[in-house]
């Protein structure tokens, strides 16, 4: 079995183009891929959330959730096969100061296949799968819990990254806790009220740590925006990461408000004189409201850095964040269109789906053409790149003196 040591070349900066076997080229496949299984997963949701439905709407949002486990297993596959195949490949994914932030994609993506079983068998398979459907859901939130203690705590040890380098992908280790908030809120549109309540506690807990966290490290995200450059052109798409904590936590507290009145029972800590349900329900929505803008502004600052400087980048694994992140934002206003009964939003939000739709083809096409030029999956082009000495390269391909200045 090889060592691992990087194979040299990069054909987007004029370095050896000499063929390379599709099996060598797999010993690149990276953690990063799993943000095409968080943007398909991500986007069958959304499809499955219409407010007005039209032929073929669940035909389409089915054939995405289907499409994106058969791209988890392929890709869990792919990534097993690398680590078998070169030594000391994993221990280094997870050590790596830019791959090993994307080992949360592959958990995120965990999250949205369960997410969509709800969304999409439980009315054609009934109670058994509610109960599963809750078995796993506690499972998963106890193994993200062991991993995000475990990820974060290797990179506090063994990566030190300079703040100028700060990157709001340093937020994806936590961001699973983003999705256990958003999964609860959305399970419980279907699991019955006797279990309801511990699921309803539990998704505002979750919710709470990942969106905490998330800030903490967005916090020195604004700061590297203040006090240094913006990323390299290519990976801009990557800033939309930034949009996430703020739209999927206005997905869980609307959510969850409009389940209240169902799941919190009368007489809930000990108060009788009013409607506890109804009470968080006003309160949910209101900070819905809050943040909703929140991750608005995230996404805009994102859109405009992108478009002035889309000339000069070209398709690396980033392009993904294009639909994960905005999903939230546009599911979280479709939550607030449907609380607040404003139709004419509700509108909006279709239009955006269609949009996002679109984004993700033209992902996927230039995926599939930046395979084929050798864009990805290349050495030095993906995000376990070293440099000639075998050291990780800068993230954003500047030097490691460079102050911003």
């Amino acid at each position: 079995m090889p060592e691992y040591t990087p194979l040299l070349g990069r054909s987007r900066n004029g370095n050896s183009r000499n063929a390379i076997p599709w099996s060598k080229r797999l010993h690149h496949f990276t953690w990063a891929n799993f943000e095409v299984t968080m943007s398909t997963g991500a986007l069958a949701t959304l499809i499955g959330q219409q407010p007005y439905e039209f032929p073929g709407n669940v035909a389409i949002g089915s054939f995405f959730a289907v499409f994106n486990i058969i791209l988890f297993v392929t890709f869990t596959g792919l990534i097993a096969y690398r680590f078998s195949s070169v030594r000391g490949s994993l221990a280094k994914s997870l050590h790596h100061p830019h791959e090993s932030f994307f080992f949360g994609a592959y958990f995120v993506s965990l999250a949205l296949i369960l997410y969509c079983a709800d969304l999409y068998l439980v009315p054609l398979c009934g109670d058994w799968l509610l109960k599963a459907i809750e078995t796993l859901y506690w499972t998963y939130a106890g193994v993200c819990m062991l991993f995000t203690v475990f990820q974060y705590h290797v990179i506090f040890d063994r990566v030190k990254l300079p703040v100028t380098h700060a990157l709001p992908a340093w937020i994806l280790p936590v961001y699973p806790f983003l999705m256990l908030g958003v999964v609860g809120s959305a399970i419980l549109k279907n699991q019955p009220a006797t279990v309801g309540l511990p699921i309803f506690i539990g998704s505002i807990a979750f919710q709470g740590l990942g969106f905490t966290v998330a800030y903490f490290f967005l916090t020195i995200y604004v700061t590297r925006l203040v006090n240094s450059n913006l990323p390299d052109p290519p990976k801009r798409p990557a800033m939309y990461v930034a949009v996430g904590p703020a739209a999927y936590t206005v997905n869980t507290f609307v959510a969850l408000g409009m389940q209240a009145p169902k799941h919190i029972p009368e007489g809930f800590l000990g108060i009788d004189s009013i409607p506890i349900g109804d009470v968080f329900k006003v309160m949910a929505v209101a900070i819905g409201v809050f943040l909703w803008l929140v991750s608005f502004f995230f996404s805009a600052l994102s859109t405009v850095s992108v478009l002035i400087s889309a000339k000069d980048s070209h398709f690396t694994l980033n392009w993904w964040a294009f639909i994960f992140p905005n999903v939230g934002l546009v599911v979280g206003l479709l939550q607030l269109g449907e609380a607040l009964d404003l139709p004419s939003v509700q509108k909006i939000c279709t239009g955006a789906t269609a949009v996002l739709t679109l984004l993700w083809i033209f992902c996927a096409i230039m995926h599939v053409r930046a395979l084929s030029r050798k864009e990805v999956l290349w050495p030095g082009q993906d995000e376990d790149m070293e440099d000639m000495d075998g050291n990780p390269e800068d993230m954003d391909g500047e030097d490691e003196s460079d102050d911003g200045a």
